[in-house]
């Protein structure tokens, strides 16, 4: 069985053709296809959640698939944008929110939000990219753990940010050789030892990005020689870290189904 990293590289090497073949898996060139001629007619984030097969296609673009059912919390996010402090997204400790929020921002720029090239062509390669991730999972959790991994390093500026997304937090432990326990620890002191550990700063370089997940992949093959570890929540994007209670409060009392 081909092994974890020779897997991530085969992908990794000529990235652009994979992604493209991707795209013309039949599937995924119709939904691209529909989303393409539609998007750019939403003028507003009630036509926008009207539309179920638009809506659930920029959700999977963002990694945001699992979520797709709580649309008065997606609501939130798309109606407050990510302009001020106080923004919704901004204080989820998960990045995808955000980035959905940029794709669509409506808050920002109104009825022009789906005009913008990170609107329309920016989600459909999101949605590939999402894709070849997914794909690659089917057949080695791992791989697709790396993938994920290579894509939103540059996201990790803190523990904490280490902490918020769980399939990050995944690799980072795999590859310090922490046992599971380990997320049960306090939350601050967790923190510390990542940013103690690890010089952040090298998540930002693309090389020391591939280095580290070459200690990765090699850890996890020692784990999971058959590839056939799934962790249940890695991709579950539900991390609400950073979020006060009154807020929590708040967004629960909401009412399903977007409004």
């Amino acid at each position: 069985m081909t092994t974890t990293y020779t897997s991530y590289k085969l992908i990794t090497a000529d990235l652009a053709t994979s992604l493209k073949r991707v795209s013309e898996q039949p599937d995924v060139k119709r939904e691209s296809e529909y989303y393409l001629a539609k998007i750019g007619s939403v003028k507003s984030i009630d036509e926008f959640f009207a539309d179920s097969r638009l809506y659930n296609f920029a959700m999977k673009a963002h990694g945001l698939e699992d979520m797709a059912y709580a649309k008065a919390f997606m609501r939130k996010v798309l109606t407050e944008g990510i302009d001020g402090d106080d923004a919704f997204a901004n204080k989820l400790s998960d990045s995808r929110y955000k980035e959905l929020a940029e794709s669509l921002n409506f808050a920002r720029h109104g009825q022009a939000a789906t005009s913008f090239e990170r609107a329309q062509k920016g989600v459909v390669e999101k949605y590939n990219r999402q894709t070849l991730e997914v794909d690659a999972g089917s057949e080695n959790t791992g791989v697709r753990l790396a993938l994920y991994f290579e894509r939103m390093a540059s996201s990790v500026t803190s523990g904490y940010s280490i902490i918020a997304d769980d399939a990050i937090s995944q690799v980072v432990r795999t590859a310090l050789q922490l046992p599971d326990e380990f997320v049960g620890t306090d939350v601050d002191r967790q923190a510390a030892y990542y940013e103690d550990v690890l010089d952040l700063a090298d998540f930002q370089d693309p090389v020391k990005v591939g280095k580290f997940l070459e200690r990765f992949t090699a850890m996890w093959e020692l784990s999971n020689p058959s590839g056939s570890y799934d962790p249940l929540t890695a991709f579950q994007p539900t991390s609400l870290t950073g979020i006060s209670t009154d807020l929590l409060i708040s967004i629960n009392n909401l009412k399903l189904g977007g409004r």
